[in-house]
């Protein structure tokens, strides 16, 4: 389980937050904090393996947050908290600031929620491929760097569209089990060879999976899976 510290002095705003982290397979919220100081005290109490940071709090910024928890780190912390930025800030010093000290995405406010959805589970999937990884090429450096990038028509690979890459994944975030790169293109509408496209981009992203099924005769049939 990946747990989740939620900081952000509007409440309503951490609630929406927290139900949405909680609807995620694989994530838990170990605490929600509306101050700098409880923010800390919680990442001290619970340790949690990422903070979503608002940078607006009453009692001090979150970028003194954000240097406060890597200052504690330090180079022996074998577990650094992660820290991924939710705000309305755009002044580009605190976005400086904010990618100076480690975070590992900086999302600015208003989005909706599917925006927030899509960087925790490519969050997700950056950790998973860390854990099988123990010394990286340069291919898997890409990948993992490209993994907390969201969507977008120039990280897709040519021909793949933002909107359908969404449709498509959320075909198979919401089958109960596996489906074929057909059974994709049934429920979403496009070419059963244009589905395998952003089936197998989103295997590449790590945020599914290919399994092959093997019949008595012929050739095996090649089904995809969210990774939950």
């Amino acid at each position: 389980m990946i747990r989740v510290l939620i900081v952000d002095d509007d409440a309503r705003v951490a609630h929406n937050h927290r139900e949405l982290v909680e609807s995620l397979t694989g994530f838990t919220v170990v605490d929600v904090a509306h101050t700098a100081a409880a923010a800390l005290a919680g990442v001290e109490r619970d340790r949690p393996d990422l903070v979503l940071l608002d940078l607006y709090l009453p009692d001090d910024s979150g970028i003194s947050v954000l240097r406060a928890l890597r200052a504690q780190a330090g180079p022996a912390t074998a577990d650094p908290v992660d820290v991924l930025v939710i705000t309305a800030v755009r002044d580009i010093e605190q976005v400086r600031a904010a990618l100076h000290g480690g975070a590992v995405h900086y999302l600015l406010k208003p989005f909706p929620l599917t925006a927030l959805r899509d960087q925790l589970e490519r969050y997700a999937a950056a950790r998973r491929r860390l854990t099988r990884v123990e010394e990286a090429t340069q291919s898997d450096v890409d990948r993992l760097f490209g993994l907390m990038r969201p969507v977008s028509p120039q990280s897709l690979p040519k021909g793949l569209t933002p909107a359908t890459a969404e449709l498509v994944a959320d075909t198979l975030r919401a089958a109960e089990s596996d489906l074929s790169a057909a059974e994709v293109g049934e429920r979403t509408g496009v070419a059963r060879v244009t589905a395998r496209r952003y089936l197998e981009h989103l295997c590449a992203d790590g945020r599914a999976e290919l399994r092959m099924r093997y019949g008595s005769t012929g050739r095996p049939e090649h089904r995809y899976r969210w990774v939950r």
